[in-house]
């Protein structure tokens, strides 16, 4: 059965999450009067893992020796009244999608190096 958890942002708002009490290993966060269990942590202090997580994915493939165009990151995050936010599994494994892309005239992979970025309009 899933129960909801209520993160409070920085700036007082609630967040409401559906969290699936099966993956609590039988801790229960504790609610008074029957309403959403409290998180410990503010909604975006449960986020700090995941952002950290996927600034450092960036930087591996930002380093310069694949120069792509775009990166595009994909990972799943559930947020827990306990430990805030973590990254799911897709399967038996950790899920991390990870896209590159290169534009047609861009820089050439195996170079390493990147194209300076075209003027764009009003600039």
């Amino acid at each position: 059965m899933d129960e909801l958890v209520e993160f409070r942002t920085e700036g007082g708002a609630a967040v409401l999450v559906g969290t699936d009490d099966a993956d609590r290993g039988g801790s229960r966060p504790v609610s008074r009067g029957g309403g959403p269990a409290q998180a410990a942590r503010t909604f975006e202090s449960s986020l700090d893992g995941a952002r950290a997580a996927a600034e450092a994915a960036l930087r591996v493939f930002r380093d310069g020796t694949l120069g792509p165009d775009s990166v595009e990151i994909e990972f799943g995050v559930k947020l827990t009244a306990e430990s805030g936010a973590v990254i799911v599994k897709g399967s038996a494994e950790g899920h991390l999608t990870v896209r590159l892309t290169w534009s047609p005239g861009g820089a050439d992979p195996a170079a390493g190096a990147v194209p300076s970025p075209e003027p764009t309009a009003g600039s």
